[in-house]
């Protein structure tokens, strides 16, 4: 198994990079996705997170509402760490357990944490990382004109809870520019495979 880790900024378009990734045949472990499975209704991490913030959090379909809890969070830095000491451990030990489950394959695991960099959490034992960078404004354009439509304010304050690029950059052992068109990003995620095979 080969580890990889792949980070992003909100906006940069790292599910968009991840998933043409998966298509030439790396195995995704994304953290995101680990959360939304704990938050589910019937989740480990459903109760406890109704008990934080309130009944006020539980949709009409009885599911968490995402960005109910997100305009909670992302102004208040108490509440955010409260979320975070909840989560964190709960999607650390369902990373573990996935990344386990793969250690003895031949595969290209990609392992895609939005909060690496921050001190929140580790980086499991990853051989290399990449980021997938474009300007801030292009990501916050993306972030509030797009399929996401999010409120710019709440986009700027989601941006700013993050780590900066330049300090992302610095983490980068490759980095996925994708400040274009998806045709450019599709010639980048070439280059960053050939790259990954190269370490393989």
């Amino acid at each position: 198994m080969l580890l990889i880790a792949l980070t992003g900024g909100i906006g940069a378009g790292k599910s968009s990079a991840s998933a043409l990734l998966v298509e030439k045949g790396a195995v995704l472990v994304d953290a995101d996705a680990v959360a939304r499975d704990l938050q589910k209704a019937g989740g480990k991490a459903f109760g406890p997170m109704v008990e934080l913030f309130g009944e006020g959090v539980v949709g009409a379909d009885g599911e968490l509402n995402r960005a109910a809890i997100a305009a909670i969070v992302f102004p208040d830095k108490e509440k955010l760490a409260a979320l975070n000491a909840l989560m964190l451990p709960m999607i650390g030990a369902e990373i573990a357990a996935r990344i386990e489950a793969e250690r003895a394959s031949d595969n290209v695991v990609l392992l895609d944490l939005p909060l690496l960099g921050m001190g929140t959490t580790n980086n499991y034992g990853t051989q290399a990382m990449i980021v997938v960078d474009c300007p801030v404004e292009i990501a916050l354009d993306r972030v509030v004109n797009g399929p996401r439509a999010m409120k710019r304010e709440d986009a700027e304050a989601r941006i700013a809870a993050q780590i900066t690029r330049e300090e992302r950059l610095k983490l980068a052992d490759f980095v996925i520019d994708n400040s274009g068109s998806p045709a450019d990003l599709a010639l980048a995620v070439d280059e960053c495979w050939k790259w990954i095979l190269s370490l393989a």
